[in-house]
């Protein structure tokens, strides 16, 4: 999904919010995770999405693609604000291959604009919510997460052996 099917989908779900603030969200492959500004709030999750590498033109889905999400609310100027980095991953069988960015599917797209929009509720309007109780869809994965290729393995913020773990930030 394009960089505007990001926007669109998070607009939307900002209206949902019921409050008067303008959000807006951009990509930001600089943010540190564990590593905020101060002001800003985290939110740290892991899905499921494509990956094709741009050498060889291979596919392979990964359950375990980390994105994070720093966020904040400027409450006088009425504005808040998210930077989204979609950690990538490489394809084992290049050499020197690049990380690749993520596909998501539309719906595990919706699903992860959802809980961030819980997540700005909690984290920048401090109120509790149920939760969203929606999982990602999952995929066929043929073979076992591989450290070695995963930008979140090498971050540390990818817990292999911890599932749901990654969702407490």
């Amino acid at each position: 999904m394009s960089s505007q099917d990001w926007i669109d989908i998070f607009q939307e779900k900002v209206m949902e919010l019921n409050e008067e603030d303008d959000w807006q969200i951009e990509f930001d492959d600089s943010i540190k995770p564990n590593g905020t500004e101060p002001g800003w709030q985290q939110y740290i999750t892991k899905t499921f999405a494509w990956f094709q590498c741009s050498k060889c033109k291979r596919k392979w889905p990964s359950s375990r693609v980390m994105v994070v999400f720093h966020m904040k609310l400027w409450k006088r100027q009425r504005k808040g604000f998210v930077k989204v980095r979609r950690l990538c991953q490489d394809c084992k069988k290049c050499t020197a291959a690049p990380m690749e960015k993520p596909t998501f599917s539309p719906d595990n797209l919706d699903i992860l604009l959802e809980k961030l929009i819980e997540k700005i509720r909690l984290k920048c309007y401090h109120e509790r919510t149920d939760g969203v109780n929606k999982s990602f869809r999952m995929g066929p994965v043929q073979s076992p997460h591989e450290p070695a290729h995963c930008e979140g393995c090498m971050l540390g913020i990818c817990i292999k052996n911890a599932p749901g773990q990654a969702n407490r930030f």
